[in-house]
């Protein structure tokens, strides 16, 4: 019972995105967009309404959600740790820092802690080749990053 409230309340939230959008195929991205910031993901709801209102196939949502690794298919903690493995930054030790944040949060990356709090992502690029190694903590950038730093980091969210 309580998935069917949740999914009626996703439901509407979707359609209250969506007529901020003409009903046009060019808009998935900007409709996928507010809803991933509304959720943090984006439910199967919502994307079943997405599909209905543009008139295209799940299908085609679900490539479009997984091709670009800003959308996610799963809720993510409170506090999501996204530590990048590109190249600069793999060379200067980010595979340290996803390592600690693994042992420390004893969840693999993809994963949530069981009290929603945090999640672990390894991301390829964040865009900040130049402070490498980074890693990030919903939007905020911890560059030049070190294994206590994100000791620091976690204990500090930790006790919010």
């Amino acid at each position: 019972m309580e998935k069917n409230c949740g999914d009626l309340r996703v439901k509407k939230e979707t359609l209250e995105i969506l007529k901020k959008y003409p009903k046009e195929k060019d808009h998935l991205i900007g409709i996928l967009n507010d809803v991933q910031e509304k959720y943090g993901y984006i439910p199967k709801s919502a994307q079943l309404e997405i599909s209905e209102y543009l008139s295209i196939p799940m299908a085609e949502i679900y490539g479009v959600i997984t091709f670009y690794s800003r959308f996610t298919l799963e809720p993510k903690g409170k506090y999501n740790i996204s530590i990048c493995l590109g190249t600069a930054c793999f060379v200067k030790g980010s595979q340290n820092l996803l390592d600690r944040a693994k042992e420390r949060l004893n969840i693999e990356a993809g994963q949530v802690t069981p009290d929603g709090k945090f999640s672990i992502d390894d991301v390829r690029c964040v865009g900040a080749c130049g402070l490498a190694p980074v890693f990030m903590v919903n939007d905020e950038v911890y560059g030049n990053a070190t294994v206590k730093q994100l000791d620091e980091v976690i204990d500090k969210y930790m006790n919010e």
